[in-house]
């Protein structure tokens, strides 16, 4: 069964707004990331449906790129959330900035 463009297509902008409102209305840094990751699979997902649409692989690579940058994304998200908490437990977002060198 194939799922027609205009499908994934909504499908994709959903997930991306969904990832918007969650990045832009919280505060909490682990939610914030979860939206970055959610708006990068929305990404993906259109990345693919245009790949098979045009039957063209390159968009299958190139979502495979931006799974290895989401999840370098991840790992440098999950140290700064790390470091934050140990230098003020329960701190939020706008206690990043004094995290020094």
């Amino acid at each position: 069964m194939i799922v027609p463009m205009r499908t994934v297509l909504v499908l994709s902008a959903v997930l991306f707004g969904i990832g918007v409102f969650g990045f832009l209305a919280r505060r909490n840094l682990i939610l914030m990331l979860v939206s970055a990751e959610v708006m990068l699979n929305a990404v993906n997902l259109s990345l693919i449906g245009f790949s098979r649409h045009l039957e063209d692989p390159r968009g299958q690579v190139l979502a495979l790129f931006v799974i290895a940058v989401a999840a370098a994304e991840a790992a440098v998200g999950l140290g700064l959330v790390i470091a934050l908490n140990r230098n003020k437990p329960g701190a939020g977002v706008a206690d990043l900035s004094e995290l020094k060198w």
